[in-house]
C-alpha cells in the first residue's frame, strides 16, 4: 500500500469514529429494533394494568342517577322557587316490546349490537382522547356503554368514570345476556317530555302502551333519543324536524340493511307525528315555564338532558322575584280578569307571552309563558309560531343607518327623509312586485321616517326595505337577534311587515341590543347552575357589538317618537324616557308592544291560539280590533310602572343626531321642498289621497297633505286607547293579492 493510499484510510476511519462519536450515545437506545422493543414493551405494561383494572373494578349497584334526585331552582335572591323530583318512569320486560319496535332502538345506536363484545375499542378510545383535551362529549359507545353509563354510573365527563365504563360494559357483556342488556338500555334512557323509558315514552308521544307501537313510532323513539327536546315534533323548528325525519330514515334503512325489515315495507311507511305534549304535574303557574326555559338553557350550554333529569342540580335564575310577580299582576289585570270565555267563544283564544331584560347584564329578569304551565304547556314567552309585525321596522331602519344607505334617488336615509306614505304604493327598485297597504288604507303622502315610524306606516317601510337591500335588512336583525331559523324569513319585500316567525324573548333580546348602545344581548334566564363540583360554563348573554352605538341610538331616539306622538301613547310615563314599537299582524292573529326604558327592556306578544290554527284576536273581552297599542301596551306599562317603582325616572344617553330625542331641525320653505333633493320619486305627494302643501323634513313634523294632518294614533296605526266595544273598523284592507300584511 503506498504513502497516499494509506492516508485515505486513515483519514475514512478517523472521519466514522468522528460521526460514531457524536450519534452513538442516541442511537444505542434508538435504534429500530430498541423502539420496536419499546412500544411493545408499552403495549404490555397497558395489557395489564387493564388486566389489573379489570381484576378491581367490580359491577355496582344501581346509581342514585338511576333513581333521580331533586332539581332545587332558585330566584336571582337565592330563595327557593321551585324543586323536581318526581320522575316519570315504567319499566316493561323485553316480552312487551315488539320485536320490530327493539330492532328499531339497535338499528338506530348500535347496529352491531348483537355480535360486539359490548364495546366500542375505537369509540372509547376517541371519547377518552376527547374528554382529555377538554373537547366535551364526542365519541362512539355501544348499547351496552350507554346503558351502564345510564344504570351503573353518573353523567360526568372524566377519563375515570370512562374506563370505569369500558371495564364494565365488558363485564356486563360476559354476565348478561343480549336481551337482558337491551330491556335494561330500552328502559332506563331519557326519551324528553320528562319520560324515562320506553313506557312513559309511548304515552307521552303516541298516548298508547308499548305493546301497541308500531315499526313507523318505534322508529320516531328510538330517534328521539339522540336529542330529546331538539327532536320532539311539536316543539321543533324548521330545522329540528329535518333532522328528526333523516333520523327516522337512518332507523329504517340500517333496518333493511339488517334483514329486520323489508324493503317493500320499508318503501309504503311514512312517518307518524306524535300527539300534542301534555301537561307536566308539579310544575304549576309559571314555575313550569321557567324551570323548562332554564333546562333548555343549560342544554345548549352543553349540559346532557339525562344529566339534568338525572337532579341533584342546585339552578340559580335571573329571574327577580318581585319584577316576576308585577309582570304576572299586570297580565291578570289589565287582560285575563276582563276576559269570559264562557260570554265569548274567541276569550278563549287570547294568549299572552312576555319577557323582561335587564339590558346591563342580559339577565331575563321576568317572564310570563300562559296561563300556567299544567294548563297550557306551550311557552307563549319563547313560541316563534307568530308574526312580530311592525316591532320589525326598527330593524329596517337599523339596517338603514349601518349601512349608510340611501333612497333610489341617493338621499341619505335618516329620521328626516322624506318618503310616500300612499297606501298601496308599489316599491320601486324590487324585482317582486309588492304594493302594501296601510291599516284602514290610509294615505299620508309625504311623510318623514320619524313620522312614518310613528303611525306605523307600511308603504314606507316597504320601499325603505329595498332601498336598504333585503339581504341587509335581514342580516342586521339577526346581528340584533333575530332567530334565521324561525319560519317566514324570506329575503322578499314582505319582510318588511315582519311576516318571519318570532317570539317575545327574541323581540326583547333585539330591543335589549338597540337599549344596550348596539352591544349584543342574547337574554338568559340561567344565572348558575352546580352540581358538586360540576359548574358548567354559561355563555355571556352581552357580548360583542351588534350594531354601531350611532345607529342604535339613532334608532331608540326615534323609538321615543313612537310614545310621544304615536302608536305608543298607552305607555307613556311621566318624566320617565320610553322607547318602543306596537304590532298588529295579518287578521289581527298578533299584537305586539316591544319597548324599553334605560334599565329594563319587555316585549310583550298577543296571541290568538285557535284548537287547530291561529285565529283573529278581534272582540276579545268585548273590544273590537285588538292593536299593540291596546291590551301589549297596557300590559307593559302596568309591569313597568310597578318594575321601576321606587327608582328615580331615568334619561337616555344617546350619541345621536336624528329623531324624536334631538331638536328637529327647522321645517323648510315651500320652495325648498320642493326643490329638496329628498324629495325623491319616491315620495312625491302625487299619489296621496289629498293636494298637500310642501312636505317638511322635520322628525317632529308630520306631512302636509290632509290625509296625513288628520292622522292620529287612534286611526291611524295600533290605537293607543281602550278598544271600543261598539266599533266597527275593520283591519281588513284589501292586500291587493299580497298574502300576508301587517294591519298598522
Amino acid at each position: 500500500m503506498g504513502r497516499a493510499e494509506e492516508r485515505r484510510a486513515r483519514q475514512k476511519s478517523a472521519r466514522r469514529a468522528k460521526k460514531a462519536a457524536k450519534s452513538g450515545g442516541i442511537r444505542r437506545f434508538f435504534t429500530w429494533k430498541w423502539l420496536l422493543g419499546y412500544v411493545l414493551g408499552l403495549g404490555v405494561l397497558l395489557v395489564g394494568a387493564f388486566f389489573v383494572l379489570y381484576l378491581l373494578v367490580e359491577v355496582p349497584p344501581a346509581n342514585a342517577a338511576a333513581k333521580a334526585e331533586a332539581n332545587i331552582y332558585k330566584y336571582g335572591d337565592g330563595t327557593i322557587m321551585a324543586k323536581t323530583g318526581d320522575v316519570n318512569r315504567e319499566s316493561v320486560p323485553l316480552s312487551k316490546i315488539p320485536k320490530e319496535v327493539q330492532h328499531t332502538f339497535v338499528a338506530a345506536e348500535n347496529k352491531d349490537f348483537y355480535g360486539d363484545s359490548g364495546v366500542s375499542f375505537t369509540g372509547t378510545a376517541r371519547g377518552l382522547i376527547n374528554t382529555a383535551l377538554g373537547r366535551g362529549k364526542q365519541g362512539g359507545s355501544t348499547i351496552t356503554q350507554q346503558y351502564v353509563k345510564n344504570y351503573y354510573l353518573s353523567q360526568e365527563q372524566t377519563v375515570s368514570r370512562k374506563l370505569k365504563e369500558l371495564v364494565i360494559s365488558l363485564k356486563v357483556d360476559q354476565q348478561k345476556s343480549k336481551d337482558y342488556i337491551l330491556a335494561g338500555y330500552i328502559n332506563t334512557s331519557y326519551y324528553g317530555r320528562g319520560a324515562y323509558g320506553i313506557q312513559a315514552a309511548a304515552r307521552a308521544y303516541y298516548n298508547k302502551d308499548v305493546e301497541d307501537l308500531n315499526v313507523e313510532q318505534g322508529a320516531y323513539l328510538a330517534s328521539v333519543l339522540q336529542a330529546p327536546s331538539q327532536y320532539d315534533w311539536s316543539a321543533a323548528g324548521p330545522n329540528g324536524k329535518r333532522q328528526v325525519k333523516a333520523r327516522w330514515n337512518y332507523v329504517l334503512n340500517n333496518m333493511v340493511e339488517k334483514d329486520w325489515l323489508s324493503k317493500s315495507e320499508r318503501e309504503g311507511m311514512k312517518f307518524d307525528v306524535p300527539v300534542p305534549p301534555r301537561p307536566i304535574p308539579g310544575r304549576d303557574g309559571q314555575a313550569g315555564y321557567l324551570i323548562d326555559a332554564a333546562n333548555k338553557e343549560l342544554i345548549k350550554a352543553g349540559v346532557s338532558e339525562n344529566e339534568i333529569e338525572a337532579g341533584g342540580w342546585t339552578i340559580t335564575l335571573n329571574i327577580d322575584k318581585k319584577k316576576q310577580k308585577a309582570l304576572e299582576k299586570a297580565v291578570r289585570t289589565e287582560l285575563t280578569d276582563k276576559l269570559d270565555p264562557k260570554k265569548r267563544k274567541v276569550d278563549k283564544y287570547a294568549q299572552v307571552g312576555a319577557v323582561s331584560v335587564d339590558p346591563e347584564s342580559g339577565g331575563v329578569v321576568a317572564m310570563y309563558g300562559g296561563t300556567g304551565y299544567t294548563e297550557h304547556y306551550y311557552n307563549n314567552a319563547t313560541r316563534e309560531d307568530y308574526q312580530p309585525a311592525s316591532t320589525f321596522k326598527p330593524l329596517i331602519l337599523a339596517a338603514g343607518l349601518e349601512n349608510g344607505s340611501t333612497t333610489q334617488d341617493s338621499t341619505p336615509i335618516t329620521a328626516s327623509t322624506i318618503y310616500d306614505g300612499t297606501s298601496k304604493r308599489p316599491v320601486k327598485g324590487s324585482i317582486t312586485g309588492f304594493a302594501p297597504p296601510n291599516e284602514d288604507n290610509k294615505s299620508y303622502g309625504p311623510i318623514s321616517v320619524q313620522k312614518a315610524m310613528n303611525n306605523s306606516v307600511n308603504s314606507v317601510f316597504a320601499q325603505m326595505a329595498v332601498d336598504v337591500g333585503l339581504d341587509k335588512v335581514k342580516n342586521t336583525a339577526i346581528d340584533l337577534g333575530m332567530n334565521k331559523d324561525a319560519g317566514g324569513f324570506d329575503v322578499r319585500p314582505a319582510m318588511s311587515l315582519g311576516v318571519m316567525g318570532a317570539s317575545p324573548r327574541d323581540m326583547a333580546g333585539v330591543y335589549a341590543t338597540l337599549d344596550n348602545h348596539g352591544k349584543k344581548v342574547t337574554p338568559a334566564i340561567v344565572k348558575s347552575a352546580e352540581k358538586g363540583d360540576e359548574r358548567p360554563q354559561l355563555p355571556d348573554p352581552t357580548n360583542g357589538q351588534a350594531i354601531s352605538r350611532g345607529a342604535a341610538d339613532s334608532v331608540t331616539s326615534v323609538l321615543t317618537g313612537v310614545v310621544d306622538d304615536g302608536t305608543g301613547q298607552a305607555v307613556r310615563q311621566q318624566g320617565q324616557a320610553v322607547a318602543g314599537k306596537t304590532g298588529t299582524s295579518d287578521d289581527n292573529k298578533s299584537a305586539w308592544f316591544s319597548g324599553y326604558t334605560p334599565d329594563l327592556v319587555t316585549s310583550v306578544g298577543m296571541f290568538g291560539e285557535g284548537e287547530k290554527k291561529q285565529v283573529s284576536l278581534k272582540g276579545t273581552a268585548g273590544g273590537g280590533r285588538v292593536n299593540g297599542g291596546d291590551f301589549p301596551a297596557r300590559i307593559w306599562a302596568a309591569y313597568t310602572q310597578s318594575a321601576l317603582s321606587g327608582q328615580k325616572a331615568s334619561k337616555f344617553d344617546l350619541d345621536t343626531d336624528m329623531g324624536a330625542a334631538v331638536k328637529p331641525p327647522p321645517s323648510p320653505s315651500s320652495s325648498d321642498t320642493s326643490e329638496s333633493p329628498s324629495s325623491s320619486p319616491s315620495s312625491s305627494p302625487s299619489n296621496s289621497e289629498s293636494p298637500s302643501s310642501s312636505p317638511s323634513s322635520s322628525p317632529s313634523s308630520s306631512a302636509s297633505s290632509s290625509a296625513s294632518s288628520s292622522a292620529s294614533p287612534s286611526d291611524g296605526g295600533d290605537s293607543p286607547s281602550p278598544p271600543d266595544p261598539s266599533s266597527s273598523a275593520s283591519g281588513d284592507a284589501d292586500g291587493g293579492g299580497i298574502l300576508r300584511r301587517d294591519q298598522e
